[in-house]
């Protein structure tokens, strides 16, 4: 059974945990799945609370896929989210982030 078999099984006893959503967003992410991965990540972003990491990970990979608006968009929605949560660290993980981006638009690249 693979790591990703085993995290399918788990949330399946438990849809609802945010770490088993995450963690399977994230071995999708490994495997090339980025359409799907996207999609949970989008749903612990809109879960209450909403699930800090999901911001930074989800902002990395629309970097990695070039759709650097929106990973800017996440990234700020995120630091937000962050700072109201009290997650210094996560805002300054995705502040950091931010900042590699610049501030040109992809249309400006």
């Amino acid at each position: 059974m693979s790591r990703r078999e085993k995290i399918e099984a788990m949330l399946a006893d438990d849809p609802h945990d945010p770490f088993l959503k995450y963690s399977l967003a994230m071995e999708l992410r490994s495997e090339g799945q980025h359409p799907r991965s996207l999609e949970l990540f989008e749903e612990l972003i809109k879960s209450d609370p909403p699930y800090v990491q999901a911001f930074f990970m989800s902002a990395q990979l629309l970097v990695d896929l070039n759709r650097i608006d929106q990973a800017r968009a996440q990234l700020r929605e995120g630091i937000d989210q962050a700072r109201s949560q009290g997650n210094a660290h996560a805002a300054a993980e995705m502040s950091e982030l931010l900042a590699t981006l610049g501030e040109l638009g992809e249309d400006e690249l």
